[in-house]
Formats: structure tokens, C-alpha cells, sequence
């Protein structure tokens, strides 16, 4: 199961990092631009993860995660010009698969750490987020997760709160690690293709 963790969570670092580029390289920034706004998403929910549960920052533990990033800013840099028009919709979706690993990735730290489902799971959800939030704010744009009826932060619940379960009933780790992160992608798929949205109060 610890391999696949690790094969996650580098995954995760580097889609999220291009995701960071993509909106820096949309925003018209430099190389410098595109290297800060990339280690956003990659590196920020599992800081702030981290920070809240008391435990070493895994980047400062391990600086690979960082090499891994930058990675995915430089080919970001590299490609973007082939990318003109498709830039957003490769964001989104760089995105989605950052949110479906990080979450579950998140979750399994947070259970593995405090023992709590709904600890894990609201681990499991800032791990997801809160560097896509950061990156969102720095672009001075409205973040994914706060756009109207946005499946965002549900995806992330969902696949974080999926993990959790299937380990409290007796799954074994790597099944339900990609149960989990397959169903947390596909509800973030849904609200990408076909639109699905959150229900709105009646006002």
C-alpha cells in the first residue's frame, strides 16, 4: 500500500503543479510566475494537512516533492504554447485528477495519524482544495470550490469519506484507495462534462 501512496501522491504533485502553471500561463505570468503559481496546489493542501495534524511538513521532509513540481512547471512551460484555446479544459482536468489522488492521499494520512473518520475526511478534503484555493486567489479568479453549484469540494468528500468507509468495513488498502480516488474523479468529471451542480436553496 505504501508504494501505492507514493505513486499517488507524485502523481498528484505533478498534475496539480501543471494545473498551477496552466492558470499562471493563462494569466499571462513569466517563468517565475509559472514556478510559484504551480507549487501552489502541489504543495498547499498537504501543508496546511499537515500543519493541523501536527506533523512533519512532508516537503520539508522529503524536497523530492518539490524537484516533482517544478517538473510539471517546466514542461507546463514548455507545452503551453501548443496548448492556445485548450488551456482552461486541460486545467480542469489536470485539476480533477489532482483532486481525486490528494484527497484520498489526505485521508489515509489523517486516519493513519488521529484515528478519526471525520478527522480523515476533513483532511482528506483540505488536502484536495486548499492549494487549488490558493492558487484561484492568487489569480485573482473565484475558486472552483466557491463556484456556483461547482461539484468541487463534494468530490473530494465524497472520495475522501469513500476511503475512510471502505477501511472501517474491512477493505483491504490499495482496493479501496482506488475505489475511492475513481469515484471522487468521476463526480468531478460529472460536473465538468455534463454539468452536474449542487441543489440551490429556493429564495
Amino acid at each position: 500500500m505504501e508504494n501505492l501512496l507514493t505513486i499517488f501522491d507524485i502523481t498528484g504533485i505533478f498534475v496539480f503543479a501543471v494545473s498551477g502553471a496552466l492558470a499562471a500561463v493563462r494569466n499571462g505570468m513569466d517563468l517565475f510566475g509559472i514556478i510559484v503559481l504551480a507549487l501552489m496546489p502541489a504543495v498547499g493542501g498537504g501543508t496546511l494537512r499537515d500543519l493541523i495534524l501536527d506533523q512533519p511538513v512532508f516537503w520539508v521532509e522529503g524536497t523530492q516533492t518539490i524537484w516533482i513540481a517544478l517538473l510539471g512547471a517546466m514542461v507546463t512551460f514548455v507545452g503551453a504554447r501548443y496548448l492556445e484555446g485548450k488551456r482552461l479544459i486541460w486545467l480542469a482536468w489536470a485539476d480533477a485528477v489532482g483532486l481525486a489522488l490528494f484527497c484520498v492521499v489526505g485521508a489515509e494520512k489523517a486516519l493513519d495519524v488521529s484515528g478519526s473518520m471525520l478527522v480523515a475526511t476533513m483532511m482528506g478534503v483540505v488536502t484536495g482544495v486548499a492549494g487549488g484555493i490558493i492558487r484561484d486567489v492568487i489569480c485573482n479568479e473565484i475558486p472552483f470550490v466557491l463556484k456556483k453549484g461547482e461539484i468541487y469540494a463534494t468530490a473530494a468528500f465524497f472520495g475522501a469519506g469513500t476511503f475512510c468507509l471502505l477501511i472501517h468495513f474491512g477493505v483491504a488498502g490499495p482496493l479501496a484507495l482506488w475505489l475511492a480516488m475513481l469515484g471522487a474523479f468521476l463526480m468531478r468529471a460529472g460536473g465538468i462534462v455534463k454539468g452536474w451542480t449542487l441543489p440551490q436553496a429556493l429564495h
